[in-house]
C-alpha cells in the first residue's frame, strides 16, 4: 500500500556492498523498516545515505506490504532540518544513544499520534537549546508515560522507589532505589524540558540517575537491551 507519512529514523545498517536497512517510527503506522536497495552507490537517486541518520526527520512516500518482507521508499523530504545536533558532539552523541533507546524499547507497528508528537518535539528542543547535558534523562523518564510505567507519585515521600512495581514504598526490597540516588531521582519528576536548567546534577548524579532510569526499562520492557552508545554517553558527560 502506497501512503505518505512523517518519520524518525532509528536505525540504519548497510546491507551488502550498496545497499542500507532503515528502521523509522512513523507517525502513521509505529515501527517501520525500509530496504534501500543501492542507495550507497546511486548518484542520482532522491534516497541519500545522508537523510538515514540517527533522529533524522522526514516526510516519506513509502510502500507498506503486509506480508513480512521490507517495505520500500519511493520519495523523500527532510521534514525538519536540525542546526546542531550533527555537528555538537555532546547532541550527536545523545542523538546516538536516543535512537537506540526508541528502537529497543518500542517495537509496535501500530499508529499513535501522541507519541510520535512526543519524539518530534523533543528531539527539535535538543536541537535549538544549549543547556541539555540532562535531556536525555528527562526525555528517558518522560518516555515511560507512552510506554505505560511512568512512576506513581502519590506517595512520593516514601523512602524507597520500587523500580518492578513502579512506585514509592516505605520499606526496602530487591530493586529498590533509596538515598541520595533517590533524592536526585525524584528532582526529574513532574517537570518539563523548558525547567530542566535548574536541575542541578553532578557528573555522578547524573550517571547515577541515568543507570537508574536504564534498569527501569530493562524491567518493564522485554527484549529491551543496553544501548551500545551508552558507554560513550557516560564519557561524555563525566
Amino acid at each position: 500500500m502506497i501512503e505518505t507519512t512523517k518519520a524518525i529514523v532509528v536505525n540504519t545498517i548497510k546491507y551488502g556492498d550498496t545497499s542500507l536497512i532503515t528502521t523509522c517510527y512513523t507517525e502513521n503506522s509505529g515501527i517501520k523498516t525500509y530496504m534501500l536497495k543501492g542507495v550507497l552507490k546511486a548518484k542520482k537517486s532522491k534516497l541519500k545515505p545522508a537523510y538515514f541518520q540517527p533522529l533524522m526527520q522526514l516526510n516519506l512516500t513509502v510502500n507498506h506490504n503486509n506480508k513480512g518482507n521490507l517495505n520500500s521508499i519511493r520519495d523523500l523530504e527532510v521534514s525538519n532540518f536540525y542546526n546542531s545536533i550533527y555537528t555538537d558532539i555532546k547532541k550527536q552523541t545523545i542523538a546516538l544513544f536516543l535512537a537506540e533507546i526508541v528502537y529497543y524499547a518500542i517495537r509496535e507497528e501500530e499508529q499513535n499520534s501522541t507519541l510520535y508528537k512526543y519524539l518530534e518535539t523533543s528531539f527539535l528542543w535538543l536541537d535549538t537549546h544549549d543547556d541539555i547535558s540532562n535531556f536525555h534523562l528527562l526525555f528517558l523518564l518522560n518516555l515511560t508515560k507512552f510506554l505505560g510505567f511512568y512512576p506513581e507519585t502519590n506517595a512520593i515521600h516514601n523512602s524507597y522507589f520500587d523500580l518492578l512495581e513502579g512506585k514509592f514504598i516505605n520499606y526496602n526490597k530487591y530493586n529498590t532505589v533509596s538515598g541520595d540516588n533517590l533524592v536526585q531521582f525524584k528532582k526529574l519528576l513532574g517537570i518539563n524540558f523548558d525547567v530542566l536548567h535548574t536541575v542541578n546534577f553532578s557528573a555522578s548524579n547524573r550517571q547515577a540517575v541515568l543507570s537508574i532510569l536504564i534498569q527501569y526499562f530493562e524491567l518493564h520492557l522485554g527484549g529491551f537491551k543496553k544501548p551500545k552508545s551508552l558507554e560513550i554517553l557516560k564519557s561524555v558527560f563525566s
